[in-house]
């Protein structure tokens, strides 16, 4: 595609998890493919928005326990 190769590849995707840590990736990932999502939308032309479900927060349900 881009001349990337499987090494190439390994090697960004060790240097991503030594600067952001294993903990920070699902994050990321998710925060790249709402974007994208939003993304597309805009360029289909799509005006409606439809509501996220939304997670309940972590937090909050620690504080209770």
């Amino acid at each position: 595609m881009f001349g990337i190769g499987t090494p190439e590849l390994i090697i960004i995707l060790v240097i991503i998890l030594i600067i952001f840590g294993a903990g920070k990736i699902p994050g990321i990932g998710s925060g790249i493919g709402k974007g994208i999502k939003n993304f597309k939308r805009a360029i289909s032309g799509d005006s409606e928005e439809k509501p996220e479900p939304q997670e309940p927060n972590k937090l909050e349900e620690d504080k209770k326990a």
